[in-house]
């Protein structure tokens, strides 16, 4: 079996630290890997896989030489727009946790278990859809392919890990008065319906990226789609309340058969048993949690669903080291030396 060289750029990093669990318990068939991070990090030594991985600065010239197959990318938009095509330049695979190329029409924005056929026709680099995406993708695509969804009304409640450590600790010392440092205002013992900056349509982008992501990863601009996007005091899982209209009729009873069947899916609906996803029960696991099944009777065919997922698993580390995987599976990992 071949064996390949990864690269983790961005590793010290809270998604990184998590990128480095997820390949800890996925095994796949890696012969070296690379952990690189910024200049202030270089040095540093990692405990990973049973040894300790010295940091390497992230520049083309740390690059050349390593025979690169695969980076994973959590670095920031910024880092990713200047080194994504640096990597892919060497022929090397990057899939990109950022914002950075999710809207360029030549590449690929990927949920495996939802449009894995979409990493055969890469350019060297794949995006990783948005956190909160990510988890409704697992959950809408069996939906779609069922009753084909007309209508999406999204309302998130976010996890504070999403704004990375900063806004971990904006929570963390909120319960002790401090000041926020993220956030525009106190975290703990607050919603704050405002993530990522305002558009001058009112929305704000991570609003605006749900909308976009949803319909070129289900691949049909035909969906109508919205979203509000809410910060909630809570460490790690995103829940979303999601209202579904469909164009062919559908009872709870076939919307739940669907879901139970679905990859990545764990269905959590008995209320006599208070049996619903939380929060506290997706953290640190892979699948997306879906409960709270209704009817929307204020439309001809309406359903309301409530989905939770670990936004820095499944939502961000998960799903890129899925990708990683399926693109080996399906032979889309380039020969080459770099």
């Amino acid at each position: 079996m071949r064996k390949y060289n990864v690269a983790v750029v961005g590793a010290t990093g809270m998604v990184g630290r998590k990128f480095l669990e997820v390949l800890t318990e996925k095994q796949l068939p890696v012969e070296n890997y690379y952990l690189f991070a910024s200049a202030k990090s270089a040095g540093k030594k990692i405990d990973f896989m049973g040894k300790p991985h010295e940091v390497i600065e992230l520049k083309e010239e740390n690059i050349i030489g390593k025979n690169i197959d695969i980076a994973l990318f959590s670095a920031g938009g910024d880092t990713s727009k200047e080194y994504a095509p640096i990597f892919a330049k060497h022929g090397i695979l990057v899939v990109d946790n950022s914002s950075a190329w999710r809207r360029d029409p030549e590449v690929p924005l990927v949920v495996p278990e939802v449009n894995a056929e979409d990493i055969t026709w890469h350019k060297n680099i794949i995006a990783n859809p948005n956190c909160s995406t990510i988890q409704a993708m697992v959950v809408l695509k069996p939906l779609h392919d069922a009753f084909k969804i007309k209508r999406v009304i999204y309302s998130t409640y976010q996890a504070v890990s999403g704004a990375g450590v900063k806004g971990f600790d904006d929570l963390k010392n909120g319960i002790n008065n401090e000041p926020p440092k993220k956030f525009p205002y106190p975290i703990f013992g607050n919603c704050i319906p405002h993530i990522d900056v305002f558009l001058e349509n009112g929305y704000t982008k991570e609003e605006d990226k749900m909308i976009f992501e949803t319909k070129k990863i289900l691949n049909d601009q035909s969906i109508k789609v919205t979203a509000t996007c809410v910060r909630v005091p809570v460490y790690y899982g995103h829940s979303e309340s999601i209202n579904l209209e469909f164009e062919k009729p559908c009872t709870v009873e076939q919307v739940k058969e669907v879901l139970a069947k679905a990859q990545g899916v764990v269905l959590q609906d008995d209320g006599s048993k208070n049996l619903y996803p939380m929060a506290i029960t997706a953290e640190n696991k892979d699948e997306v949690f879906v409960g709270r099944i209704r009817k929307d009777d204020t439309v001809e065919s309406g359903i309301n669903l409530w989905c939770v997922a670990d936004n820095i698993r499944k939502g961000a580390a998960t799903n890129a080291v899925q990708i990683a995987e399926k693109a080996i599976a399906l032979g889309a990992v380039k020969d080459q030396l770099n």
